[in-house]
C-alpha cells in the first residue's frame, strides 16, 4: 500500500468494507448517485487515494510507477452539510510533490466555461510565493469533466489544450494545460484513448446500474476500486443527503436556467412585438403625412384654382363695365 492511502477518509471499519464489498458482488439495479454528481466524485476521489491515481495515470497517460504521491490540498469533511449549495467540489491535487492536478466534474452547460477552466487554471499556476525565481513555477494541469460538448463544431471525447504557436504550433511551453473529458461523446473516444481507459473511466463516471457499472470496473484493478468506492459512499447515508443537496442544487438550476430562458424568449417576443407596433405606426404616421401632403396640395391647388377664377371674374367685371361706359357715351 502507498504511504499516502494509509490516510484514505472512510468511516467504514476493515470487517464492514469486507463485507460491503461482498454484498457489492450481487448489487443489481439503478444506482441512486453515480460519479456524474460532483460530491460522489468528490467522495470517492477523496475517500480512495488508489482511485485518485488510478484515473489520473489514465487520463496523463503515465505508468503507476511514475506516480509516487498523489495528494488532495483542498480536503473537505465527507458527509457534513454545507450551507452554500454553490461551493466548487473541484479537487486540487499535488502529485508527486511538483506537479499541480485540478479536476472538476461539471455536467451543467456553463456558456462561459472556457474563460472559468483558464481562470482555474491560472490560479492553480500562481502558486509562486515573493521573491521564488520563475523557474521554480511548478506545472499546473486542470481536467473537466463535462456532461456536454464544449464546442459544438469540434467534438472531441478526450481534448488536450497547451500554449502554442499558431503558425508553426511549436510548444511555447509544457507548464500549463486543459484537459476536457466529454463524457456525452465517448463513442469518439480514439484507440489511444482506449488504450489508457479513459473511456472505461468516463462509462463507470456514468453508468446508471450496478450491472453496468461492474461491467467496466471488471476490466481494471483501478476501475474495479472506484465502482466498490461509489457502492461503500452510497451505503453512507450522510454522503447520500450531500449527493442528494447537489442534485437539488442542479435541478434548481436547470429550472432557473429555463426561467431564464423563457424569459429571454418572452422579452424577444415583446420586442419584435413592439418593433412591428414601431413598423406599423411609422407607416400610419408616414400614410398619415403623405395624405396630408396631398391634401394640402389639393388645397393650395384649388385655392390658386379659386383665386385665378376671381381675378378672372374681375377682369369680366372691368371688361362689361368698359362697355357700358362706353355704351352711355
Amino acid at each position: 500500500m502507498k504511504q499516502n492511502e494509509k490516510n484514505d477518509q472512510t468511516k467504514f471499519s476493515p470487517t464492514e468494507i469486507s463485507s460491503l464489498d461482498k454484498a457489492f458482488r450481487y448489487a443489481n439495479g439503478d444506482i441512486l448517485y453515480n460519479m456524474t454528481n460532483d460530491y460522489m466524485f468528490r467522495a470517492v476521489l477523496q475517500t480512495n487515494n488508489k482511485v485518485l491515481r488510478g484515473l489520473i495515470c489514465s487520463l496523463l497517460h503515465l505508468a503507476e510507477s511514475e506516480v509516487k504521491v498523489v495528494e488532495i490540498t483542498n480536503p473537505i469533511i465527507l458527509g457534513e452539510a454545507v450551507r452554500d449549495k454553490e461551493f466548487r467540489l473541484d479537487i486540487n491535487v499535488v502529485m508527486n510533490n511538483s506537479i499541480l492536478i485540478n479536476l472538476e466534474m461539471q455536467i451543467t452547460n456553463k456558456l462561459n466555461w472556457e474563460n472559468r477552466s483558464i481562470m482555474y487554471l491560472c490560479r492553480s499556476y500562481d502558486q509562486l510565493n515573493r521573491g521564488q525565481d520563475y523557474r521554480e513555477a511548478r506545472p499546473a494541469i486542470h481536467i473537466s469533466f463535462l456532461d456536454y460538448t464544449l464546442l459544438d463544431e469540434y467534438p472531441e471525447f478526450y481534448a488536450s489544450y497547451k500554449l502554442i504557436n499558431v503558425k508553426n504550433h511549436q510548444k511555447y511551453s509544457d507548464n500549463i494545460t486543459l484537459y476536457v473529458v466529454d463524457l456525452s461523446r465517448i463513442d469518439l473516444a480514439t484507440e489511444e484513448d482506449k488504450r489508457y481507459h479513459i473511456n472505461d473511466w468516463a462509462s463507470l463516471f456514468k453508468a446508471v446500474t450496478w450491472e453496468e457499472l461492474k461491467m467496466t470496473a471488471s476490466k481494471d484493478e483501478y476501475l474495479k476500486e472506484a465502482a466498490q468506492t461509489i457502492f461503500r459512499m452510497s451505503a453512507d447515508e450522510e454522503i447520500r443527503k450531500r449527493c442528494r443537496d447537489r442534485e437539488e442544487y442542479y435541478q434548481d438550476l436547470r429550472n432557473y436556467e429555463l426561467k431564464i430562458e423563457q424569459d429571454r424568449k418572452e422579452h424577444e417576443e415583446d420586442l419584435r412585438n413592439y418593433e412591428r407596433k414601431i413598423a406599423r405606426v411609422t407607416k400610419e404616421k408616414e400614410r398619415a403625412v403623405r395624405d396630408y401632403e396631398k391634401a394640402a396640395i389639393e388645397y393650395e391647388c384649388g385655392r390658386k384654382a379659386q383665386a385665378d377664377e376671381i381675378a378672372r371674374l374681375r377682369a369680366e367685371i372691368e371688361r362689361l363695365k368698359g362697355n357700358s361706359e362706353n355704351m352711355d357715351k
